[in-house]
């Protein structure tokens, strides 16, 4: 156990699950579309649905979706700070099973129409965990440097992808790769133990049937 989990996060709100949390999700889901969050509609679940209100919650994933953090003095004016950058949100509730209580499942779009949906949860001491994304089964927290691929499912395109990545001296902590059918959507979740370069981006890109790569590294913004 770490100091972090007896004291928690450093944040603005009642609780690290229902706000800080919850924050980190909007992070989340801001870097994994890759800029500014123009549209977002929010579906909440379980207790997040019940008595996010009264912590704050739906304030604390729009304050995520504009880049801030949880230790920000801005979260409880973020509906109004969105709506002055333009940026279009709507809430509602969704029954997801077997799921933690604290999940929401979100759909942005950037400016030029870029989409993600983003199914994630706040089990507790403001960490979060993807459990989906655009519809294939996931699971990471971005709290390791992570490579998310999205691709064709071809045969070979594994060893490719990863070959990259050994090829740069990284090593690989977890590989995760699910497929919505045989020769269809494919999504490759890969975390590292050393921050990811842009360059193994670029390379990884440029494989055949991949269709879009995302970079995490932790303390920056996704390109």
């Amino acid at each position: 156990m770490s100091i972090f989990d007896i004291l928690g996060p450093v944040m603005v709100g009642p609780s690290s699950s229902h706000t800080a949390g919850a924050v980190r999700m909007g992070q989340i889901v801001r870097r994994l579309l890759g800029g500014e969050v123009c549209f977002a509609r929010i579906l909440l679940s379980g207790s997040f649905a019940l008595t996010g209100e009264g912590h704050g919650t739906r304030q604390a994933i729009i304050a995520g979706l504009m880049g801030m953090g949880p230790d920000d003095e801005r979260i409880p004016m973020s509906f109004e700070l969105a709506r002055e950058r333009g940026m279009e949100f709507s809430f509602g509730t969704v029954a997801l099973r077997d799921k933690h209580p604290n999940s929401a499942v979100m759909t942005v779009r950037n400016a030029g129409g870029e989409q993600v949906e983003v199914g994630a949860s706040s089990p507790g001491g403001g960490r979060i965990r993807v459990f989906e994304l655009d519809g294939l089964a996931t699971s990471f927290s971005g709290e390791a440097p992570t490579l998310i691929v999205r691709s064709d499912d071809k045969p070979g395109y594994v060893s490719r992808v990863t070959g990259v990545i050994a090829a740069q001296g990284i090593n690989m902590s977890k590989l995760r790769v699910e497929r919505e059918e045989r020769g269809g959507r494919s999504l490759m979740v890969i975390e590292c133990d050393q921050r990811i370069p842009y360059k193994v981006k670029v390379a990884i890109t440029a494989i055949e049937g991949v269709r879009k790569v995302t970079r995490l590294n932790p303390g920056e913004e996704s390109k």
